[in-house]
């Protein structure tokens, strides 16, 4: 990998074929290996894929579909964006990333994150009022597993480990691990406090305004080697015009739904164009895509930048 390393991301989105008819749940994730394949063959660096448990995106276990795509390809990297801890187990997750990262030759990386979306706390039966605890002391055990040595461990949201062991351990003998972070201090300096690289989640709003929490970042770190990522949706065409025009209909519609559901504001044209030319929408041409990118980038000391493509029915093709 260069020194600055570029990626997509995919949230498992029930897509549509040409005759605008929804695929099924099996076709969709299928259809999620193919662009995994083809992410290698275009020359990226990264392809993840984010957890979910709806209807619209029912992507409820990336790591096995990653497992598919390690098996027909040979140097991109695979990872989560994001896995959420906050209603999973630390141990399972590490297993299952250090076995991706076994049938990958080394190429397994796991984003943590607490979870924009809700629907996996009621669904394993863990209460929204310990989301705070539940990922503070499941980031810590995370942490404790990755130094691949028997863990001592004391918390409230689980069984306490005495000298346990956790297996199977990496080749590297480290995996590679991040965490979201969606704008809140605290859990930038929890990140650095760990050692973990930092992913700033960027969904709206001028990419500029973080730059507060890389620095901090930084600071936290003592200007060391973990780098810092940054994860934003998009959409490229060959020319401008046909990236917005061709976005514009299924943002609008993803917008529109979640808009009820997680309080978002209305959905208007003008604030559609301002977030293109002015927040962290990246849509247009190739090169206007990559000029933003830059901006980004060297606004925030990043060294990774994952796009988010698709957005919600958008087809396959």
């Amino acid at each position: 990998m260069s020194s600055y390393t570029f990626g997509i991301d995919s949230f498992g989105d029930i897509t549509v074929d040409e005759t605008g008819r929804p695929l099924h749940d099996a076709e969709a994730t299928r259809a999620l290996v193919e662009e995994g394949v083809l992410a290698e063959q275009s020359g990226l660096d990264f392809f993840g894929l984010g957890e979910h448990h709806t209807a619209e995106m029912p992507l409820s276990a990336p790591d096995l579909v990653l497992a598919s795509v390690a098996a027909r390809t040979s140097t991109i990297h695979l990872g989560s964006a994001v896995t959420v801890l906050s209603s999973d187990d630390p141990v399972r997750v590490f297993q299952r990333y250090a076995t991706l990262d076994a049938l990958s030759s080394g190429r397994a990386e796991v984003i943590l994150g607490r979870g924009s979306s809700k629907e996996s706390f009621p669904l394993f039966g863990y209460d929204l009022a310990d989301y705070d605890v539940l990922f503070e002391e499941k980031l810590d055990l995370f942490a404790a597993l990755r130094r691949e040595e028997p863990v001592k461990w004391h918390g409230t949201v689980r069984a306490a480990f005495d000298g346990l062991p956790v297996v199977p351990r990496t080749e590297s003998g480290s995996l590679p691990t991040w965490v979201g972070v969606g704008g809140n201090p605290a859990s930038v300096v929890r990140t650095a406090k760990y050692g973990l690289n930092l992913m700033l989640a960027l969904i709206g709003g001028n990419p500029a305004r973080f730059a507060r929490l890389s620095e901090l970042y930084l600071a936290k770190n003592g200007f060391a080697e973990h780098p810092i990522g940054v994860h934003s949706p998009g959409h490229i065409a060959a020319t401008d015009e046909e990236a917005v025009e061709q976005y514009w209909a299924y943002y609008r519609t993803y917008l529109l739904e979640a808009r009820y559901e997680r309080g978002f504001p209305p959905i208007t044209r003008e604030f559609y164009e301002h977030e293109i030319e002015y927040g962290s929408l990246y849509v247009g041409s190739p090169a206007t895509v990559a000029a933003k990118i830059t901006r980004t980038m060297k606004n925030l000391h990043a060294s990774r930048f994952d796009l988010k493509y698709g957005m919600g029915p958008m087809p396959h093709s």
